[in-house]
C-alpha cells in the first residue's frame, strides 16, 4: 500500500531542509579538517591500512560534500522549492531541467548507498581498534584535550 502522499510530502519537506542545515555541517566539518589537521598514524600501522584510512576518509568527505549538492539539484532543477533557502531569499541557482532533475537524482540515490557502506566500513575499522587492537587509533578521533 505504502506511505500516505501528504506523509510523503512532509518527509519529502524534512529531507530537503535537513539536507541545507547538513550542508552548512559539512561546510564548518571540512573548514575545521583544514584548520585542525588529524594527528598523524602510528608507524606501526600497515601500509595498507594507511591506504585504506586515506580512501575511505577522501571518499566520505567527497560524499559528504556531494550529497547536498546533488540533492539542491535534483530539487531546484526538479522546480521545486526548498523552504529554508527561500525564506532565507536564496532563490534557484539552476534553470528547470528534467534531464539534470533526473541525473541529480541518480547521483544522490548511488551517493547515498556509497555513504551507508563508508560509514559502516568506518564504524567497523573504529569498533575494531578501539575494542580489539586497542592500539590509539580510535582516540585520534576526538580532539586533543590540553
Amino acid at each position: 500500500q505504502g506511505l500516505s502522499r501528504p506523509f510523503q510530502n512532509t518527509l519529502f519537506l524534512f529531507h530537503k531542509n535537513t539536507g541545507v542545515i547538513v550542508a552548512a555541517l559539512v561546510l564548518a566539518r571540512i573548514v575545521y579538517r583544514w584548520r585542525n589537521p588529524p594527528p598523524p598514524l602510528p608507524q606501526a600501522l600497515p601500509h595498507w591500512q594507511r591506504r585504506v584510512s586515506a580512501w575511505t576518509h577522501g571518499l566520505l568527505y567527497a560524499l559528504i560534500a556531494l550529497m547536498p549538492v546533488t540533492g539542491y539539484i535534483r530539487v531546484r532543477a526538479g522546480g521545486f522549492p526548498i523552504e529554508m533557502l527561500d525564506a532565507l531569499g536564496i532563490g534557484t541557482l539552476l534553470p528547470k531541467s528534467d534531464a539534470l532533475a533526473n541525473a541529480a537524482k541518480s547521483l544522490h540515490y548511488v551517493g547515498a548507498w556509497a555513504l551507508v557502506v563508508l560509514v559502516a566500513l568506518h564504524v567497523g575499522a573504529a569498533l575494531q581498534h578501539a575494542l580489539i587492537k586497542r592500539d590509539g587509533i580510535f582516540q585520534r578521533m576526538w580532539p586533543a584535550r590540553d
